[in-house]
């Protein structure tokens, strides 16, 4: 196998937002993202973009295009959600909720047992509608 090119996670995931700008300020504000690469197109609008938490990479992009929708193009449907592992995952919601992010899951402990691990997580929702899962590890089996 091949390994995947430096500065690159073997799995990463694209979001899509009417408003790919604006999310990229919120993903940065909130989460803690940097943003590494912004493409514009033609239009101006955002082409590609690569925000990076630690080895974590995702790809924003405007919406758009027949096959490239947001969460509110598509009825608010969601069909992916994605989870990020933090430092301090009491400080990372006390953040992301500043800055504008709405919980649909509160700060709690999840003890998946002895034989397996346990974590404290939180879930919300950004403001393009896409959900997020953040979590600290806080003990190992």
């Amino acid at each position: 196998m091949t390994p995947s090119p430096p500065g690159w996670p073997r799995l990463s995931s694209s979001l899509f937002y009417d408003d790919a700008r604006a999310a990229i300020a919120f993903l940065e504000a909130a989460f803690g993202f940097s943003t590494r690469i912004c493409v514009e197109g033609p239009d101006g609008e955002v082409q590609h973009s690569e925000l990076v938490f630690g080895e974590a990479v995702v790809m924003v992009g405007s919406a758009g295009g027949g096959w490239m929708a947001s969460p509110g193009q598509a009825g608010g449907r969601n069909t992916q959600a994605l989870f990020l592992y933090v430092d301090d995952v009491d400080a990372h919601c006390a953040r992301a909720l500043a800055a504008g992010a709405t919980l649909f899951r509160p700060l709690a402990d999840s003890d998946y047992g002895p034989e397996y691990w346990a974590d404290r997580t939180y879930g919300c929702v950004d403001p393009g509608g896409h959900h997020w899962w953040f979590a600290q590890r806080i003990r190992t089996a």
